[in-house]
């Protein structure tokens, strides 16, 4: 048997504890990363692929003849052609809630940043502004409380819920969608509704044809001009250059965006502007936190072992 981890460098900066996976693959070898042109060369003979980012396409799966078992190091499953690996019996399975904590505590994170607009009044505080001008230091940007306003969740799932907790323990009310693609479910409103109703908008939802471009222009246009979109789930629910001009138009108070359509985003992006006016742009790192990362890496092994017995824990296809 021939097991690799294609990226390892994408999940871990030497900080995990790998012994789970070498326990359950004791043939592991770790590739910090693998380019492109090796990738067909290191799969060849490959028994047990593990990866985060790198694209298993129809031609690099069937360069792979001896291939079983395809691993994920998360829940998305954009870079394996699963119809072509379906063909060739190619098992593929993820993992699933590791980051949950990570990601609502980025999420939060945001949200209180924007809130108490904490790099604007950084920065009164050291660039003189406080010391010149007291009452305009302390009064430059609104700061509102959050106890009582409307939390707007696209996405009721396990990261939506753990957001909507956060958001009770302060005293918001939440409000759930009904999220396109999807059968519409008794206590949730439209779309428009909550965008209309709430001051805080949290997208947790897959990207799927029903919701690529979720908010755009139009969406834009029905969120009160004092409320925040905080984007932790896909780069493609959003318009970035919708947004981009929400802001900078002052049509909307903040926007919390962890993901872009593109990663890293090589062709740009209109949010890449830092002109852009309370905009709190981070690439990618919500699910990042150590122990999310280690349970990411202890799952896979699990789901390894899980298949050389014969189960489907954690099986896609």
């Amino acid at each position: 048997m021939r097991t690799l981890f294609l990226d390892y460098e994408t999940v871990s900066n030497g900080d995990l504890d790998t012994s789970r996976l070498e326990q359950a693959a004791p043939d592991i070898r770790f590739y910090p990363l693998t380019a492109d042109k090796e990738i067909m060369e290191r799969i060849s003979d490959a028994r047990i692929v593990l990866l985060n980012k790198i694209m298993l396409t129809r031609e690099r799966l069937e360069a792979a003849q001896k291939l079983q078992l395809i691993a994920l190091a998360g829940t998305g499953t954009d870079s394996v052609d699963l119809a072509a690996a379906a063909e060739r019996g190619i098992a593929v399975c993820n993992v699933r809630g590791y980051c949950t904590v990570s990601v609502v505590q980025h999420a939060w994170a945001m949200i209180l940043s924007l809130t108490q607009h904490l790099s604007q009044y950084t920065r009164l505080a050291t660039d003189g502004s406080w010391v010149q001008n007291e009452k305009y230091a302390v009064l430059a940007h609104p700061i509102r409380e959050l106890s009582g306003r409307v939390l707007g969740i696209v996405g009721w799932g396990t990261l939506g819920r753990g957001v909507a907790a956060v958001g009770e323990a302060f005293g918001m009310r939440t409000l759930v969608c009904n999220r396109p693609g999807t059968p519409s479910e008794p206590g949730r409103v439209t779309l428009d509704e909550l965008l209309a109703t709430a001051d805080i908008v949290s997208l947790h939802c897959p990207s799927t044809p029903a919701t690529r471009g979720l908010i755009g222009t139009r969406e834009l246009a029905l969120m009160k001009p004092d409320a925040l979109l905080i984007n932790t789930a896909r780069g493609a629910l959003v318009d970035g250059a919708a947004l981009a001009r929400a802001l900078s138009e002052g049509r909307l108070a903040g926007a919390g965006i962890d993901v872009l359509p593109q990663e890293p985003p090589t062709d740009g992006d209109p949010l890449l502007d830092p002109g852009i006016p309370n905009l709190i742009l981070t690439p990618h790192i919500a699910w990042a936190a150590r122990e999310a990362r280690q349970r990411c890496i202890d799952d896979m092994a699990e789901n390894i072992a899980d298949f050389l017995r014969g189960g489907r824990r954690g099986r896609v296809i």
